[in-house]
């Protein structure tokens, strides 16, 4: 099977930071950069919590306000140091692009055509494209509105990108790439979150229908999530379902372990692929 891209990578927001100590886990930051190359595109939240932990670093205390006006104001501070990062641990013979999405994007045939030009021309340019959803500019009450507008006209499979979960799949069924990476705070995906030996290393089928099937079953025991506002595994598994039917293969894994790793099976992960 031909594959436009070789890896689409996802890394969340509670990924990216020391919770413990409210700061940012510089340590990650640099195991990623190291060894994204061309050829990779990657889709990185954390520039809304980032921006949180500088904004209350600069005042001592936290912004107070409506919700969305908060978002977009911690979102506008956190990118500038996220891009910061990233450019700082990326090897320096590569470029680095950031690519800021809306759901609109991906929801119009033209935009979308164009973002596909857009990070397909990387390679070959030997530039790292970084993706992050524009919390800045689309706001929650915005944002429905449009979406529902799309929805009554008729339009099928309308996208939201509002989780990086979902951008990242929508950009991996864009690009076709030969693998999906979810970096998240967990070694994968669990039977019973509360039991780290029931980790689930293979997903398995026969075909994209058979894994599908089985994805659908660990669904079923996915509850939670890592903060206010995310997905959590169960929505992680509703967004891989699409790049599975296209035959890319899918990874879960815990960011404390380079990519390298994840994509050769020396750590523990969770995998999905057809046989």
């Amino acid at each position: 099977m031909k594959f436009d891209i070789e890896l689409v990578g996802k890394i969340g927001s509670m990924a990216l930071i020391r919770k413990a100590e409210h700061d940012i886990d510089y340590n990650v930051f640099s195991r990623v950069g190291r060894e994204l190359r061309p050829g990779m595109i990657w889709v990185s939240s954390g520039a809304v919590e980032i921006g949180r932990l500088d904004y209350i670093k600069r005042t001592g205390c936290e912004l107070t306000g409506p919700k969305s006006a908060i978002m977009t104001d911690y979102s506008a501070q956190g990118q500038a140091i996220l891009m910061e990062e990233y450019r700082r641990y990326i090897p320096s013979k590569y470029s680095v692009r950031q690519l800021l999405v809306e759901h609109t994007h991906f929801n119009d045939s033209e935009k979308r055509k164009y973002i596909y030009e857009l990070l397909l021309r990387c390679p070959k340019q030997n530039a790292i494209p970084i993706v992050n959803y524009n919390d800045t500019v689309s706001f929650e009450e915005n944002r429905r509105w449009e979406l529902e507008q799309l929805r009554s006209k008729g339009q099928k499979g309308v996208v939201e990108c509002i989780d990086n979960d979902e951008t990242a799949s929508v950009i991996s069924t864009l690009v076709h790439p030969k693998y999906l990476l979810i970096l998240t705070s967990v070694n994968g995906i669990y039977m019973d979150p509360n039991d780290p030996s029931t980790l689930v290393e293979r997903v398995e089928g026969k075909n994209a229908d058979e894994v599908i099937a089985h994805v659908d079953e660990l669904q079923d025991h996915c509850f939670g999530a890592s903060r206010s506002g995310a997905g959590g595994a169960k929505t992680k598994l509703e967004f891989i379902k699409e790049p599975i039917r296209q035959g890319t293969t899918v990874m879960i894994a815990n960011s404390r372990y380079r990519i390298s790793d994840v994509l050769s099976g020396n750590c523990p992960r969770t995998i999905f692929q057809t046989r």
